[in-house]
Parts: structure tokens; C-alpha cells; sequence
């Protein structure tokens, strides 16, 4: 029995210090798995945080080059502007015109027509035009020598516009050159059709 008691007594040592070490190494693979449990927690909670701040930063970075993009789009954009003096004699009365016109451009392209802005700087009473109205009292223009004298009628602008067209006419005539009317019959609407 002693024999078996010294047989068996190291192998109970040896199992029982095998099962202490087991749990000693257990506790400390733990210890080990649990700090770094934490150093993986505090790396993720860096990495989200840095996350969060690198996107803060993408989309300032964003806004300001969109902004900037903004501001040289704007600084490319310009007005060009000119303005004259326009006169229409009328049988009312002369009028003095300041017109002044606008035009969008992108760098040396233009995006817009040119648009007008007028304003009266001058209105006046007509004094050459009221002597030609007693010139035209016939119906028709004619052919011969004679001064063509159409029967006028409608607006006081078609009416200076015949009268243009038969000074011009009469000048021709006088020249030698061929009649550009013929023999046309103006009526008070001739000026809207384009008889100016």
C-alpha cells in the first residue's frame, strides 16, 4: 500500500500543480484578453471620432471650394454698357432720347442681347416737318417730271416716313436713275409694312 502511495503520490502532484497552472494561465489569458478588449475599445472610440471629424472637415472643405468656385464664376461675369443720344422727328414734335444699352458677358462671351433702356431728355415742338404736310395732296404717284403727291392719311409717323420715301424718291428721279417705286400707290399703313 505504501509502495502504491509513493507510486501514485507524484502523479497526484503532478495533476493537481498540471490543473493550478491551467487556472493561473486561464486568469491570465483573461487579464490579457481583457486589456485588450479595452485598447481595441479606446482605438475604435479614436477611429469614430476621427471619422466624425475628418467628414466635418471633407464637407467644410467642400462648402468653401464650392463657395470659392462661387466667387470666381461671379468675378468672371460683367456688364458691358453704352449709351447714345437717339432724335425722332415727328409731326408732334422733335424728341431727344438717352438710350442707354446693357449686355451680359461671361468672360469675352455674351449671354445676353443687348437691352435698352431709354429716357427723354428733350421734347420740343417740330418746326420743318409741319411745312412738308401741305406738299401731298394727290392719290397716287406718277411717272412723269411732276412731283409725286400721294393722299396721306393714318399716323403722323407714316406720314413722315412717305414723306422720306418720296424726298428720296424725287432726289433719284432728279438724278437720272431708275425709279425704284414705279408707279406704287402708299397708303397710311405703308410705314408698318417697312416704307421708311
Amino acid at each position: 500500500m505504501e509502495a502504491f502511495l509513493w507510486l501514485f503520490l507524484p502523479v497526484l502532484i503532478a495533476g493537481g500543480s498540471a490543473m493550478l497552472s491551467y487556472y493561473i494561465m486561464q486568469a491570465r489569458m483573461e487579464v490579457a484578453l481583457a486589456k485588450e478588449r479595452e485598447t481595441l475599445a479606446e482605438a475604435r472610440a479614436a477611429i469614430a471620432s476621427h471619422k466624425i471629424t475628418l467628414e466635418e472637415r471633407l464637407r467644410a472643405t467642400e462648402e468653401s471650394s464650392k463657395r470659392k468656385a462661387l466667387d470666381d464664376f461671379m468675378q468672371d461675369i460683367r456688364i458691358e454698357e453704352r449709351s447714345y443720344v437717339r432724335e425722332s422727328k415727328s409731326l408732334e414734335g422733335d424728341r431727344k432720347t438717352m438710350v442707354m444699352q446693357e449686355r451680359l458677358f461671361f468672360r469675352n462671351i455674351p449671354l445676353s442681347n443687348w437691352i435698352e433702356h431709354e429716357m427723354v431728355v428733350e421734347e420740343g415742338s417740330s418746326r420743318g416737318i409741319a411745312g412738308k404736310e401741305s406738299v401731298f395732296t394727290g392719290a397716287s404717284l406718277g411717272t412723269s417730271s411732276e412731283p409725286r403727291v400721294p393722299k396721306l392719311g393714318g399716323s403722323p409717323e407714316a406720314r413722315v416716313a412717305i414723306t422720306r420715301l418720296l424726298d428720296e424718291t424725287n432726289k433719284a428721279s432728279d438724278d437720272g436713275q431708275s425709279d425704284p417705286l414705279g408707279a406704287a400707290v402708299l397708303t397710311p399703313h405703308a410705314a408698318a409694312f417697312g416704307a421708311q
